[in-house]
């Protein structure tokens, strides 16, 4: 019997699942990719871009496709398609599981101010008198930060922002992970960076950054993970494909 897996990726651990189960005899995969980034990288097997339409287009694109099981790989702040996940699922009767890495936790030295959202962090950088900022986020989470017109920043991401929000000194770096410790260390000196900006992503992609600002005594706002639903989650992908093992080898009827 042919068995259906959807993983709802675009993470590191999205596209180890997709390569570990693509080829395996018997297993159809398809990876969900949000298409927010330009020219995504594809994962192994097949691919599908774009959103399905909240919980009821979800559930009805598990139907059509006879999926017997659903791996939610988004990345933390995803947490609409996490929410979506929980009930499309349910209303199609699915298996779901949750993959996601641990959060990165401060460690002795860091300088941290842990925020619940953007407008949080915005008012951090004003309390503090920053200066010279690294903002390590998503393009389309850029706009809260814009207006603040005392200070330079430095805007790292994978591609870039369309339309670019009206910054009144700003330095656009277009890079995707991972980096390395040497070259986070560079770039914090290079642009004399006093503050970072980023979200509780966890993993080790872009976590040197952490130890580059520890090392040099420098401030990083982290906006907190929003909450998810309740749901079976493990951090790794053996894990995963272990949990798959276990549904599959008793596939629900369609």
């Amino acid at each position: 019997m042919r068995a259906t897996v959807i993983i709802l990726g675009g993470t590191t651990e999205g596209y180890a699942l997709a390569e570990a189960l693509a080829s395996r005899p018997g297993v159809r995969v398809i990876s969900s990719l949000a298409g927010r980034t330009d020219n995504p990288r594809l994962p192994a097997g097949e691919t599908r871009v774009g959103g399905f339409g909240g919980a009821e287009g979800l559930a009805d694109f598990l139907l059509t496709v006879q999926a017997d099981a659903v791996i939610d790989a988004t990345h933390p702040f995803a947490a609409a398609m996490g929410w979506n996940a929980h009930v499309g699922c349910a209303a199609a009767a699915v298996p779901l599981l949750r993959i996601e890495r641990p959060a990165w936790q401060p460690q002795p030295g860091d300088q941290w101010f842990e925020a619940d959202d953007w407008e949080g962090a915005r008012a951090r950088l004003l309390a503090r008198g920053a200066r010279r900022v690294l903002l390590a986020l998503g393009r389309q989470e850029l706009a809260p930060f814009a207006g603040l017109d005392d200070i330079h920043f430095l805007i790292r991401a994978v591609s870039a922002p369309d339309p670019m929000p009206p910054f009144a000194d700003a330095e656009l770096l277009l890079a995707r992970g991972p980096f390395g410790l040497e070259d986070e260390r560079a770039l914090l000196a290079e642009h004399r960076i006093d503050t970072i900006v980023c979200k509780n992503s966890g993993g080790t992609a872009t976590a040197a950054k952490l130890t580059a600002a520890r090392e040099r005594g420098i401030e990083v706002v982290m906006r907190r993970r929003p909450p998810r639903p309740q749901r079976p989650t493990v951090a790794r992908v053996d894990e995963a494909l272990a949990w798959l093992e276990r549904k599959l080898d008793h596939p629900p009827e369609h």
